[in-house]
């Protein structure tokens, strides 16, 4: 009876995760997609990637399982994946260089305005029933702040990630070069930052975790500010 218990709690916490995480993800991919529709390529367009359909975006790995685990592994305290990456031609963008800052930031500008929707549907709780409300609830306060992490974490300046593909676009040559060249190999220089050296950190007694540091303060000031602007304060 307990261990049938226990599966529902964490088949009910759970879905209050992946449902968010699933629009969110989604919203973000589709969003890349039509800036760059809106730019001049439609490569995005064509391969049925500016959908609000989830299936066309989903990794099953790395928007699904992934996330369970990391959230698993760092008891609720981190959330980590990524969705099929959406194809743009930058070279057939009007104005590659500033458009590809407009394509690139469309992605976590759509987290930020879906935070900010999901913070004025958390007003309709108090019209559900106890039980719904409870759920509904979880529902919005996982997904404002999914959003806003997707949004704080994409925006690092590193390519491949959002962020670093607006930095490329913005900085002068002598920078965005270097960085640009980045893209390949900048995956795996996160995925050091974020996993290995807070476990390098730990065998030597030093709290190098750098994502732990920052990103949390930044989502939690959002997080305030998102709720403050719809209401909440």
């Amino acid at each position: 009876m307990i261990a049938g218990y226990d599966v529902f709690r964490l088949a009910y916490t759970g879905w209050t995760w992946i449902i968010p995480i699933v629009f969110a993800i989604t919203l973000h991919e589709a969003a890349h997609g039509y800036a760059a529709w809106r730019c001049g390529d439609d490569t995005a367009y064509r391969r049925g990637r500016v959908s609000l359909n989830p299936f066309r975006h989903i990794d099953g790995f790395g928007t699904i399982l992934l996330p369970a685990l990391v959230l698993l592994g760092s008891e609720g305290r981190f959330v980590f994946g990524y969705a099929k990456p959406v194809p743009v031609a930058f070279h057939r963008l009007n104005y590659p260089r500033r458009d590809m800052v407009w394509v690139a930031a469309a992605g976590p500008l759509s987290n930020l305005a879906m935070a900010v929707v999901a913070a004025l549907l958390w007003h309709l709780t108090s019209f559900l029933p106890t039980g719904v409300e409870r759920w509904f609830s979880l529902n919005i306060k996982h997904a404002i702040y999914i959003n806003l992490f997707l949004a704080v974490f994409n925006m690092i300046p590193m390519p491949p990630l959002d962020g670093g593909r607006v930095a490329v676009g913005l900085l002068p040559d002598v920078l965005g070069a270097p960085l640009a060249r980045l893209d390949r190999s900048g995956i795996f220089i996160l995925i050091g930052i974020i996993f290995l050296l807070p476990l390098i950190g730990g065998q030597l007694g030093v709290d190098l975790d750098v994502v732990n540091w920052l990103v949390p303060g930044i989502i939690d000031v959002l997080f305030d500010a998102t709720l403050f602007i719809t209401g909440h304060h």
